[in-house]
């Protein structure tokens, strides 16, 4: 009956084994799985407790609410050479969609509006700040350059190959890349989504996706390696900068703005002024040197 039920243990324990290790999530290598029951895996992110979908990309607000969890309340690993943005890294407040909150807050009560995409796009205020409204980020303008390459990429084949990449890799609907530019090595990428609904991928979400795999720091399990191939050859990436562009005009007061034109009148006003003292002292010089000539002519005729 043993050597039976040892058998029969060990059959369980085959069976099971495959099931744990298929609770991952594909999408987001920091989230935490379990198995709820037979067949069910539940992922949670640190900082929310609500169950990702791991069939999409995670909301950006989730993504960086957990980046800012301490390390030993959740599982994440974080590469050595990593630097921190001191302007855009806080700890978000979100929705429970996942979403932004229109007002975000530090831990010094400084509060600021930020647009769908998490940016900033106000002065820094007090506790007393009001944000009205979550502005959309319609576009998302993406430039990068590439390195030398053994051949020259034709336009053509670099816009399939990328069109591909955030088809595929980042489960965006072709429909929202609005235009793909590229003169070597410059590639500009321009997103736009009006409005998102809600079985699609946020552009957003694909942004900072997209960054993260270009800073060598993937969202993504170890096992879903970020490369881009241009017709049969390597695309490396070498900079990249991501520009937001918001349905509404930015609300930054004039007072940084104001101080800029200060300093710039100040130095116009100084330049002219040293520019007339010096007129003035060459206009003395050689009025002087004239009379001094003057004088001397005069002084040759009475002589004789």
């Amino acid at each position: 009956m043993e050597p039976l039920f040892g058998v029969v243990l060990g059959l369980i324990l085959a069976v099971a084994s495959p099931a744990d290790d298929s609770c991952t999530c594909a999408t987001n290598k920091w989230a935490v799985c379990a198995q709820d029951g037979p067949g069910n895996c539940t992922c949670r992110l640190a900082g929310s407790d609500h169950p990702l979908d791991c069939s999409t990309l995670t909301p950006k607000c989730l993504l960086m609410k957990a980046e800012m969890t301490p390390p030993r309340e959740k599982r994440l690993w974080r590469p050595p050479q990593a630097v921190l943005d001191s302007d855009g890294i806080y700890s978000p407040d979100c929705e429970d969609s996942g979403a932004f909150r229109a007002r975000q807050c530090n831990q010094s009560s400084t509060c600021w509006c930020v647009n769908s995409a998490g940016v900033r796009r106000t002065e820094r205020g007090g506790s007393s700040l009001s944000c009205s409204e979550l502005v959309r980020t319609r576009w998302i303008y993406i430039e990068l350059t590439h390195g030398r390459s053994s051949r020259a990429f034709r336009v053509p084949d670099m816009v399939k190959a990328l069109t591909w990449l955030f088809e595929s890799r980042y489960k965006l609907p072709p429909r929202y890349i609005a235009a793909i530019k590229y003169e070597a090595p410059l590639i500009q990428i321009r997103l736009q989504q009006d409005k998102k609904p809600r079985w699609d991928v946020d552009i957003a979400d694909v942004a900072y996706y997209f960054e993260k795999d270009v800073n060598n720091d993937s969202v993504f399990r170890s096992d879903s390696k970020f490369s881009v191939s241009v017709n049969g050859d390597a695309l490396a990436i070498e900079k990249l900068w991501i520009y937001y562009v918001d349905e509404k005009p930015p609300e930054f007061c004039m007072r940084q703005l104001a101080a800029g034109i200060t300093a710039v009148v100040t130095v116009v006003l100084l330049t002219a002024g040293i520019g007339i003292v010096v007129l003035l002292v060459l206009k003395w010089l050689r009025t002087r040197t004239y009379k001094k000539f003057e004088c001397k002519e005069m002084t040759e005729i009475k002589a004789p």
